[in-house]
């Protein structure tokens, strides 16, 4: 079983930046202590035989095939509209 000990506990607590009071260190000591300890348990789990689980709900991908859309306007009818073009683009003021 991992044991945390109290300086662990303040280094962690320092790499977060948090401020804890001895009530608080003493209850994530335990609790880290605790999950430390369930990790340790998993890990003496043998998964050799088994696959790698890369989705859980049994869905599909449902993305669409892509397909071009024919746009009503063209572009040359609409640059005809234009106060001014230049190389096929619309010609505005420089902002600055």
């Amino acid at each position: 079983m991992s044991k945390l000990s109290r300086d662990a506990v303040l280094k962690l607590a320092k790499l977060s930046r948090l401020k804890l009071t001895e009530e608080e260190i003493e209850r994530f000591r335990q609790e880290l202590s605790d999950i430390l300890s369930y990790v340790e348990q998993l890990e003496k789990v043998n998964t050799r035989s088994l696959e790698p689980t890369y989705q859980v709900t049994g869905l599909k991908n449902v993305m669409r095939a892509d397909q071009p859309i024919e746009y009503q306007a063209k572009p040359k009818e609409l640059l005809k509209n234009a106060p001014a073009v230049e190389k096929n683009q619309f010609k505005v003021q420089r902002v600055l």
